[in-house]
């Protein structure tokens, strides 16, 4: 493996009170995010979150009604694209047919006019790092799609970026190429430390594999922003123990050291209910995968009983639904020795230490700071 192409100087992203608007429609809302140099962060949320206008505005193809964008410290808000030094990758790959791989590679080199001399080597030095510099003279249609993907990414990295752009480069290919790509992706941020990586995602997986930190957007704002573990395992909102993951989010009572569950007394989680007072309203989020069957094992521990109402083989595990006292739990169970059926009544249960309370003032999604 070649040397990693290196940006001339590290470079990080940051969103100063960004807005975009079209007409009257807000699509990103005074966002406050920074991406440190060499970090990979992923702007994951749904459709119509803001998480791919967030990312133009980084390029340079939509303008802030208001704010700014910084690369490397320097207000490129009003720059043009192709003087923000930014390498960018997009769903559709987005290569010339008519060109050959290594003209394809070379074409933003040719851009900033790099000396003849430089280029080859350049294009070599890419191509090497992606694997596929044996397909040099092949023709974009003569290329599966995830190695026509490899060559986008090549192409990109040619430049020697100091941020590279990711818009869901990965919707388009299967799931054996996703699962492919999403190792070399991760595998290329490791030999690019200087390079900031923003990366735009619906997929979970995806964020949670490759990204240093997750920011989450919903309604054209920032929700949260962690770690992938602290996003997962502590939650801060509802929204993003809903969305970073699956999670059961039951509706309880503060009650002193313990939380009111349908008529039922459950242990409070670690860290309590960050102050909340007698009769405050939270939610309490249990990951499906942290829910046993049967009774709890300890005397400490959380035991709901319902009825199940679905149950799905999902190879290593058995996803059993029950209904609650009227709400849905989840609970993944492996090496079930009998499968219960729909209408058996069963009983779950859970350690507190497993467990998140979510005071009610976050559960609509309160901004994060980024």
């Amino acid at each position: 493996m070649p040397p990693a192409p290196q940006a001339d100087t590290p470079a990080g992203i940051r969103f100063d009170g960004v807005s975009v608007a079209h007409g009257r429609n807000v699509v990103l809302d005074g966002l406050d995010l920074t991406v440190e140099p060499g970090e990979a962060m992923a702007l994951l949320g749904p459709s119509g979150s803001g998480k791919t206008t967030a990312l133009r505005a980084v390029a340079g193809f939509v303008r802030p009604v208001s704010g700014r964008v910084l690369i490397g410290g320097r207000d490129v808000t009003d720059l043009p694209p192709y003087r923000r030094g930014i390498g960018m990758v997009v769903q559709q790959y987005a290569l010339f047919p008519h060109m050959k791989v290594a003209e394809n590679v070379a074409f933003g080199l040719r851009a900033q006019k790099v000396p003849r001399a430089g280029i080859g080597p350049r294009v070599t030095e890419a191509l090497e790092m992606t694997g596929m510099a044996g397909y040099a003279d092949r023709h974009p249609r003569e290329l599966s799609g995830g190695q026509q993907q490899r060559v986008a990414i090549a192409r990109a990295l040619a430049i020697r970026p100091g941020v590279l752009l990711l818009d869901e480069p990965l919707s388009a290919l299967d799931t054996r190429l996703r699962s492919g790509m999403l190792a070399e992706l991760a595998r290329l941020h490791r030999e690019l430390p200087d390079v900031s990586i923003l990366y735009v995602t619906h997929d979970q997986v995806e964020a949670l594999t490759l990204a240093d930190r997750i920011a989450v957007l919903d309604r054209a704002r920032l929700r949260d922003c962690g770690t992938p573990q602290d996003l997962y395992r502590r939650p801060r909102t509802e929204f993003t123990a809903s969305f970073v993951g699956t999670a059961n989010l039951l509706p309880v009572t503060v009650a002193g050291g313990t939380v009111r569950f349908a008529g039922r007394t459950l242990p409070l989680p670690a860290g309590g209910a960050a102050g909340a007072a007698d009769g405050a309203a939270a939610t309490l989020c249990v990951r499906p995968h942290l829910v046993g069957l049967g009774e709890s094992p300890t005397g400490d521990g959380a035991t709901l009983r319902g009825t199940v109402t679905e149950i799905q083989w999902r190879g290593a595990t058995h996803r059993l639904y029950a209904d609650v006292a009227g709400h849905r739990v989840l609970a993944d169970v492996r090496e079930l020795r009998e499968t219960p059926v729909p209408g058996d009544d069963i009983a779950l249960h859970f350690a507190p230490d497993d467990a998140v309370l979510i005071p009610a003032g976050l559960t609509d999604g309160g901004a994060a700071d980024g």
